[in-house]
């Protein structure tokens, strides 16, 4: 227990902060007084994230499916959280930088792990029946996801492979928001127009999507990790943790996918559609998309070899 000098000490320090903050220490104590002590359960609004969880039907492997989305939300939100400091820092420390980029590739290894849970912790035949019940929802409209790719890297970089020589950092946001890889994987393979659960995303985040790009732009994490001093950059602790980034967001995250894609959509030689009709076979694969957030960091070879992990996988299990 404290001394009385001590709490009189505190007490000081707390009339001298409400004071220069314009308030009455004595209205704050009196709250302090009234109020209700706290529990772990009100602190994480528990009982509200435990009824989150509502399933369109019957099948129990539904509830899985639903909760290891929701998880995979708040990791995204822990890796938004990690790349908005380091969009905003203005001291240009290299510590801070591989210190934020570490804590993100911790987030994308629990979750890159935690895959097996959509691979091979639900049964397939049921998977297949509560599918349907979802339509035209899908993964692909993970707003949060988008954010990451934003704040990781300019958008020209994120324009599809075979349109990227064409624009520059001169090209208009709106422009190159446009011609953004993702879209090209939202199209009907039939038609050629924008399926349902694209014309469904765009409405909702195009505006908040391009307002993101434009306050980030100058200041994305490639970016900042252009302006640091020489020495800085060809620090290998920023190196590594930079590549690593790379990888787990845009090989390893991608090829989980696959792998869930083909135990669930792609067996015994019948290709089923996703449920928001995305063209997943060419929309998944990173050795086809080819998105990298830190193109200066690689060689020539590894440029040209992006991706190639997902082949050995699916083609080379044994090599992979």
């Amino acid at each position: 227990m404290k001394s009385k000098e001590d709490i009189d000490l505190q007490i000081s320090k707390l009339e001298e902060k409400y004071k220069n903050s314009g308030q009455d220490l004595s209205s704050y104590l009196d709250g302090l007084l009234y109020q209700r002590y706290l529990t772990y359960w009100d602190y994480i609004h528990l009982d509200t994230l435990l009824s989150l969880q509502i399933p369109r039907t019957h099948f129990p492997d539904e509830e899985i499916f639903i909760m290891y989305h929701q998880i995979t939300e708040l990791y995204f939100k822990l890796i938004l959280h990690e790349q908005k400091q380091l969009v905003d820092d203005k001291t240009q420390e290299v510590a801070f930088f591989i210190e934020k980029a570490n804590r993100i590739n911790s987030y994308y290894r629990v979750l890159i792990s935690s895959f097996s849970i959509m691979i091979n912790g639900m049964e397939r035949e049921q998977f297949l029946q509560y599918r349907m019940a979802l339509l035209p929802a899908s993964g692909f409209q993970s707003a949060q996801y988008r954010m990451i790719e934003l704040y990781a890297t300019p958008l020209e970089n994120l324009v599809h492979h075979t349109e990227r020589d064409t624009y520059s950092s001169e090209t208009k946001i709106e422009e190159l928001y446009e011609h953004i890889y993702w879209k090209k994987g939202a199209t009907d393979k039939e038609t050629g127009e924008k399926t349902l659960t694209l014309k469904q995303f765009e409405y909702r985040y195009t505006p908040r999507l391009v307002r993101i790009a434009k306050q980030v732009q100058g200041k994305t994490i490639y970016s900042k990790y252009l302006q640091l001093p020489k020495a800085d950059r060809e620090n290998p602790l920023l190196i590594n943790a930079l590549k690593e980034l790379d990888i787990n967001a845009n090989v390893n995250w991608p090829l989980m996918h696959m792998g869930s894609a083909y135990r669930y959509l792609a067996k015994d030689k019948q290709e089923i559609d996703a449920t928001g009709g995305t063209n997943w076979k060419q929309y998944l694969p990173p050795s086809f998309q080819k998105v990298i957030f830190f193109p200066e960091i690689y060689s020539k070879d590894e440029l040209n070899n992006w991706g190639k992990q997902w082949v050995d996988h699916i083609f080379n299990p044994e090599k992979a």
